[in-house]
């Protein structure tokens, strides 16, 4: 039986994985792609949420982030197509897009001390997504060739 912790954990990571496919769509994703680009947003989530209660919110962020630009970069060598197939609608599900509307909202309201501690956890996971793209994106291209053996002429 799945535990009580776990479940919604597992809830979550499919709603994110399914967002994932739905932004895919949106963005013109070839639908053979769809099944990896779920997965690959579904993994980031539910790495984000087993760390989220054990780090800070930018820290499960960059680790989440670091995850999806990996699979984002195996499967794009695997399927032989750009990673920005993968990797834009995989990072969607880290993207701090509530923190951003709290941040307005509580300028808009004239509750500043609130207005910038959300715009600045916003900014700090942003950041991280940033730094974790950016740490993978600078691995040579051979690493994630995985079990892709060269072809004999």
């Amino acid at each position: 039986m799945i535990s009580g912790l776990l479940l919604p954990i597992l809830v979550s990571t499919a709603a994110a994985a399914a967002g994932t496919v739905a932004f895919a769509l949106l963005f013109g994703v070839p639908g053979r792609f769809f099944p990896y680009c779920g997965f690959i947003g579904g993994a980031g989530w539910f790495l984000y949420s087993l760390l989220e209660g054990r780090l800070s919110a930018a820290a499960a962020t960059f680790f989440a982030a670091v995850l999806v630009m990996l699979l984002s970069r195996f499967f794009a060598v695997r399927e032989k197509c750009p990673v920005t197939v993968f990797l834009i609608s995989g990072i969607i599900p880290l993207v701090p897009g509530a923190g951003i509307y709290w941040a307005a909202y509580y300028m808009v309201t004239d509750q500043l001390a609130e207005a910038a501690d959300a715009g600045f956890a916003a900014v700090k996971a942003v950041a991280a997504i940033v730094l974790g793209i950016v740490c993978i994106f600078e691995l040579p291209q051979g690493l994630f060739a995985i079990g892709r053996g060269k072809k004999k002429k």
